[in-house]
């Protein structure tokens, strides 16, 4: 079993004079904050160097990427695959440069697996409308979890209301944050089960859901699976193979890139029976006004014009958090957040949401998976 993601350990037991140490922890910490040019900006109230905690909601940019990007429209900027010109060709071969990173990053068998989207509510709603919905029926049940985002919960919503579906949502452990997987089982064997939409990594208790085992699970009652990898993805190694899912989705504002760009990754098989989300472009093989016949994988879901920039950011967003190494962003998200929970709980009145019976277990806080996310209620305040 690899080792948590968070585990709070001897780490409560530290001195706050010791923060500087547990923080860096050998990490870059000066260096990377340098990468960040926002970051060089002074806060007009404090007067101090700005610091920023939202990267749930969106990351910023490093220099890496915002020179990417730059580069591409000075030096390649054309439209792809419908061109045989200088600017044409390097344009087309960026964007299956990009291609060719993301497959390698979550670890899919073929690039053509790796659909570009504008971020992660995209590629949910073409998994619902492209290929849920029409193998959705009266009496089928799609199963979600009660720590989804709201991207994966009101599509699949939409869905089962046309199709006469019905939605069950997986409780959590309150005290823990943790899947209920008996209850995922349970949900499983009543039947009639035909979708399983789980987030991989919750973005409000932190949570990292088991999900190889949800999709052994799912598997073995014929369920076909999506994980929603927003909050992973720029946390974690994630190997899609490893995983076994059906479908995987992400979006590259959260990882460093650029907004509006995402990732639909589907088993090729799975993603060839979808019907295409968007038409038009250079998704199709042939036309007339008779019919239409569809591009071969990634094009036929690949409607119009992509978003050629937002491919080369993700790309060089990827190429950043590989030189820096997964295992020690990991590693030293771990010892921050051991660290921020250790100086919360010495504040009356504040409680860690998800971790209310760990703190008082340290044997099972040690257990729990967690990612590098705290949220907090502070009592008498909204």
């Amino acid at each position: 079993m690899p080792e948590p993601l968070f585990n709070l350990g001897p780490a409560a037991q530290l001195n706050p004079k010791d923060a500087v140490s547990l923080v860096e922890g050998g990490f870059p910490v000066e260096r990377v904050r340098g990468d960040f040019p926002i970051l060089t900006q002074i806060h007009p109230t404090s007067r101090g160097a700005l610091i920023y905690f939202d990267n749930g909601a969106t990351t910023q940019k490093p220099r890496a990427v915002l020179e990417a990007i730059r580069n591409y429209y000075e030096t390649s900027n054309a439209n792809v695959h419908r061109g045989v010109h200088l600017l044409a060709e390097r344009a087309t071969q960026a964007l299956y440069d990009a291609r060719l990173k993301v497959q390698r990053f979550i670890g899919a068998r073929h690039p053509q697996e790796c659909i570009f989207c504008r971020g992660t509510t995209e590629a949910i709603n073409m998994v619902t409308q492209a290929y849920a919905r029409p193998r959705l029926g009266p009496g089928d049940v799609v199963v979600v979890s009660e720590m989804e985002h709201h991207a994966n919960l009101v599509p699949w919503q939409l869905v089962c209301e046309e199709r006469q579906a019905s939605l069950y949502p997986v409780p959590i452990n309150k005290g823990t944050g943790e899947l209920d997987m008996a209850a995922l089982e349970a949900a499983l064997m009543r039947g009639n089960v035909k979708f399983v939409a789980i987030t991989h990594a919750s973005n409000v208790i932190g949570n990292i859901t088991p999900g190889r085992e949800i999709c052994r699970l799912a598997h073995r009652y014929g369920a076909t699976v999506l994980l929603d990898g927003a909050q992973a993805v720029p946390h974690m190694k994630v190997n899609v193979r490893e995983l076994d899912c059906d479908f995987y989705v992400f979006s590259g504002h959260k990882m460093y890139g650029p907004t509006g760009i995402g990732v639909l990754y589907g088993k090729e098989h799975i993603l060839m029976k979808m019907r295409p989300y968007q038409a038009g472009g250079d998704m199709i093989r042939t036309v007339s006004f008779k019919e239409s016949t569809f591009a071969a994988l990634p094009n036929r879901l690949e409607a119009g014009t992509p978003n050629i920039e937002g491919a080369v950011g993700l790309g060089a967003a990827i190429d950043y958090i590989e030189s820096l190494g997964m295992d020690r962003i990991a590693a030293y998200e771990r010892r921050l957040t051991r660290y921020a929970l250790a100086r919360l709980r010495e504040i009356p009145g504040v409680r860690v949401v998800g971790y209310e019976d760990l703190v008082r277990d340290e044997a099972r806080l040690a257990q729990v998976e967690k990612g590098s996310l705290l949220s907090i209620v502070c009592e008498g305040l909204h």
